[in-house]
């Protein structure tokens, strides 16, 4: 699996997540987000001996990894390559009717980030991929290659926040003209010159809301994000809980809206759950982190709201 040890990976608010997903011995649960596995080890150990977890991932070296890594639970584990969008029609077709619990824990694996050749991030020079899963068609190089200057100026305002989105977007277009923009540092040079300095922030790189807006957009992940929110009730069983972390207001936005919105859920947390500060010195990649839970009502989707929960 290229060196990379799964071993190393680190979830982030592990204890909160049993805490809020509760567990229990002969359970059934989805980790929507499988990664290289974390979380599916501490909610296996939790519903020990028989508890059961379904993990979602469409990464195949994730995947490949976390199965080699869960490789003791057995049967307990069951691996699903694909994304937690299709939630309920792969459930469907494994002949699973209702789970016990849902996990999602969004955002870029320590995989991808570590791993430069992915395209994910700028700290190594690679292929501007972006791609989740390789199976899809549309790669970051792709989009910067297509898009007008207003397209690319949308998403990486709505979906990066990026304040210079309209400046970086007409150099990106400019600069394209010139030379095909295919690697991650020539695209992060391109975004850093569009800007002056003095514009730039002082915690983080220039490029670093352009890449996150890419991201988004290749792996179509807020929509990803909405749909299965909205399609979850249907297999979740009265009284199972939704667990969403979340890595940047706008996914804290749709799972807060999406929670409050659909009778078929009770909110638990009135506010995120973030990480303490010893996780965070411990694993800076945490401190962005927000947690929201949510409990399945026994009432549908059409029945009247239901108030907020305690919490």
């Amino acid at each position: 699996m290229g060196g990379f040890s799964a071993d190393l990976h680190v979830p982030v608010l592990a204890d909160e997540v049993i805490s809020y997903l509760q567990p229990v011995t002969g359970g059934l649960y989805v980790d929507g987000t499988l990664g290289l596995g974390g979380h599916a080890e501490r909610i296996l150990k939790a519903a020990a001996p028989d508890g059961r977890v379904i993990g979602f991932e469409w990464d195949e070296q994730a995947a490949g990894l976390a199965a080699e890594r869960l490789a003791t639970f057995g049967r307990r584990l069951t691996v699903i390559r694909t994304s937690y969008a299709d939630l309920t029609a792969a459930l469907q077709q494994a002949g699973v009717e209702t789970v016990d619990g849902l996990l999602l824990d969004l955002g870029v694996s320590s995989l991808q980030l570590d791993r430069g050749e992915r395209g994910f991030s700028f700290q190594a020079d690679a292929p501007l991929d972006m791609r989740m899963d390789v199976r899809q068609p549309i790669t970051a190089a792709q989009l910067i290659r297509r898009l007008s200057k207003e397209q690319l100026a949308d998403i990486f305002y709505n979906y990066g926040e990026e304040r210079q989105a309209r400046r970086i977007a007409a150099h990106i277009v400019q600069a394209r003209e010139e030379q095909a923009v295919e690697t991650t540092r020539q695209l992060a040079e391109i975004v850093a010159a569009a800007v002056p300095r003095k514009f730039h922030p002082r915690k983080r790189h220039m490029a670093t809301r352009v890449f996150q807006a890419l991201r988004i957009a290749v792996n179509r992940e807020l929509d990803n994000l909405v749909r299965v929110l909205a399609d979850a009730p249907s297999v979740l069983r009265p009284g199972a809980r939704v667990c969403v972390i979340t890595f940047h207001s706008l996914e804290d936005r749709i799972v807060k809206q999406a929670f409050a919105a659909n009778p078929a859920y009770a909110v638990v947390t009135r506010h995120p759950v973030e990480p303490p500060p010893d996780e965070v010195k411990a694993n800076p990649r945490s401190r962005s982190a927000k947690l929201r839970v949510a409990v399945r009502t026994e009432r549908g989707e059409n029945e009247g709201l239901f108030p907020v929960g305690a919490g």
